[in-house]
């Protein structure tokens, strides 16, 4: 056993806490403020960018590693297909991987509480729980919560600026996509560990109340007392004018029934937010889980043919245009170069030519 599995078997017990959640939902609103809070986030960190101003608060180290591993399985953070989950497994399985998270885990246990923000963690759920595990650490999961329309409007106006309408519609449908097969894999996998829901929108409003409740449904510890009303640095760090995206479905061109299913999701999601353990919340994501992959395999046969229709159109006006050239390079002379030689012969033979 190394030096530092030995140290960290010999300490309190500690709590990993994974931070999820679909990009723009507030991940980095909540991961801030719980370090706020005291809480140990894995140094260094990814620094604030123009898109990110007040910082992401994810260990850089997660982020790499996190992105090497999705490449491996074939899997996007966005993933939304039913089966990417099933195709991360073998590449959770693999020992250098393992062997890999745990030599780093090993080295940052400091602090009672461990926080890892990075929403490509529900992925590796299977690669970050056994690891945790084995030194020691009891994994929890915190998902932030918002509304699918503000999620996708919200990456619109960060990468679609300047797309047409056929773009933003198939990367509109795209990301909702994406974002009901997350919600729908994250709830999934979370089910065998404490797990807390939060709402954006509560965080904003009353991040005081939203911390507590999440506290309370997964043992969160605080180094300060969250009754209180005293002023705290949260209070300066959070700005609600932060929630800039406040669309709803009319503003997005997706398909209704793919608006129906995700509106279900979010309904049990916030169901959840309440009690993580309602049976009745997590037997409909089950439905709806049904219901989405047989809408995304009918919509990938229609895009598949589709594909195969355009190529073929392609590939036909193709032969034509070559049949066309080598027709053109085959043909006699043009009637105005033919009638220009018929009166240069005429010219010579009556001697006018000489």
């Amino acid at each position: 056993m190394s030096p530092e599995l030995e140290s960290a078997s010999e300490t309190e017990a500690r709590t990993l806490v994974i931070v999820t959640g679909s990009g723009r939902s507030g991940t980095s609103t909540v991961t801030g403020s719980l370090k706020m809070l005291g809480s140990y986030i894995p140094q260094p960190e990814i620094p604030p960018n123009d898109a990110n101003p007040r910082g992401y608060f994810e260990p850089k180290w997660t982020v790499e590693f996190q992105k090497r591993v999705l490449a491996d399985a074939g899997v996007r953070t966005l993933d939304a297909r039913p089966e990417a989950y099933d195709l991360m497994q073998p590449t959770c399985a693999k020992a250098s991987f393992r062997d890999e998270l745990t030599d780093w885990f090993a080295t940052q246990l400091q602090g009672r509480q461990i926080v890892v923000k990075d929403p490509r963690s529900f992925w590796l759920r299977n690669l970050w729980v056994p690891v945790a595990s084995e030194l020691g650490v009891d994994t929890r999961f915190l998902t932030m919560l918002r509304h699918p329309a503000e999620v996708v409007g919200s990456r619109d106006m960060h990468y679609l600026k300047n797309a047409d309408a056929d773009r933003r519609r198939a990367r509109e449908t795209g990301n909702l996509g994406g974002w009901v097969n997350v919600a729908l894999t994250n709830e999934r996998v979370g089910r065998q560990s404490d797990r807390a829901f939060v709402h954006y929108t509560d965080m904003i409003s009353d991040w005081r109340a939203a911390l507590l409740q999440a506290g309370e449904q997964i043992g969160l510890v605080y180094d300060a007392d969250l009754r209180s009303r005293d002023h705290h640095e949260i209070d300066d760090f959070i700005d609600v004018s932060l929630h800039r995206s406040q669309l709803t479905w009319d503003d997005l061109d997706v398909p209704p029934q793919l608006v129906e299913i995700a509106e279900t999701v979010w309904n049990n999601l916030d169901t959840l937010s309440k009690d993580p353990k309602n049976t009745a919340a997590m037997a409909s994501n089950d439905e709806m889980r049904e219901i989405y992959g047989q809408l995304h395999t009918y919509s990938v046969a229609l895009s598949q043919d589709h594909t195969n229709y355009s190529v073929d159109v392609a590939r036909a006006q193709a032969r034509r245009r070559v049949t066309r050239e080598l027709q053109q390079q085959a043909a006699p002379p043009a009637p105005s170069l033919a009638r220009r030689v018929v009166r240069k012969v005429r010219a010579v033979t009556s001697g006018r030519g000489r």
